[in-house]
């Protein structure tokens, strides 16, 4: 790729860092540090997600979303929700647990590395409509990490685990 114009060189730089945002919340990262293995399948009174449900949901869509992104004969045959959550509340081992956080940060770097290639950001994904451009699916991943990393970080709290 030339040299691009400083616009898009900063688009691309904020959304780098969008991926692994702090700024307004805890990351990821820590959101999933330390989470003790009892603790990872259960879920907390009033909520409906284990931690390991949350950690594979998460991995699941950006797992999609990149797909979708990077794979030019992709074609949407998930089932919303079903295919989107584990089957079960807990991980079957601690092996699972983490290859997940493993699968997760392959994907995430993937994304990066689609941010720092793909020519036009705006292009839409050659299998997506209308404005399903690669901006809006960097985007949408990081927004919907965002929203379940704090169903994470709460409930840690109601599990006394954070």
């Amino acid at each position: 790729m030339g040299p691009m114009p400083d616009a898009t060189r900063t688009i691309r730089d904020h959304l780098l860092r969008v991926l692994d945002w702090e700024d307004a919340h805890v990351t990821f990262d820590k959101a999933v540090s330390g989470i003790p293995a009892d603790k990872r399948g259960a879920r907390a009174p009033g909520f409906e997600h284990s931690s390991w449900e949350l950690l594979e949901h998460i991995r699941i869509a950006q797992d999609d979303i990149l797909d979708f992104c990077i794979n030019d004969a992709y074609q949407h045959t998930m089932k919303w929700p079903d295919d989107y959550w584990p089957k079960a509340a807990a991980p079957p081992s601690d092996d699972a647990w983490q290859k997940s956080l493993t699968a997760y940060e392959h994907s995430l770097e993937r994304l990066r590395q689609l941010v720092r290639e793909v020519e036009d950001l705006t292009a839409t994904v050659p299998t997506g409509k209308d404005n399903q451009t690669y901006l809006r699916s960097i985007l949408l991943t990081a927004d919907h990490t965002a929203y379940h990393v704090g169903q994470l970080v709460a409930v840690r709290k109601a599990l006394g685990a954070w």
